[in-house]
């Protein structure tokens, strides 16, 4: 038998552990909190997985990272009622990304 590749990246039970935990979090419903909160308590978790488990491989990673901003999206939609639709709340997270693009590690 013969290995020709190896392709270290992070395993299907981690991701889904590691998603089980995001969703844990549940960012959606800490509308008390601001966007640098937010950024201040996720940013060393997933700055720690993105080391870890993306040092080889990032873009298997990028699933997860989708769902976080996905919960993040979902948040802004709770926290401002004027921005309860999706393309609204959708919006505004890529304008607040773009006007503070190292603000969240991912």
């Amino acid at each position: 038998m013969n290995f020709t590749s190896f392709l270290p990246a992070i395993s299907q039970e981690a991701l889904k552990r590691i998603s089980g935990e995001v969703r844990r979090w549940r960012i959606h419903l800490r509308t008390g909190h601001t966007f640098a909160e937010l950024a201040q308590k996720i940013n060393p978790i997933v700055r720690g997985w993105m080391q870890y488990y993306g040092a080889f491989y990032r873009s298997a990673l990028d699933s997860l990272l989708k769902r976080i901003n996905a919960y993040l999206v979902r948040w802004i939609r709770k926290k401002y009622k004027r921005l309860h639709g999706f393309k609204k709340a959708k919006a505004a997270w890529e304008r607040a990304t773009r006007r503070y693009p190292r603000m969240f590690a991912h």
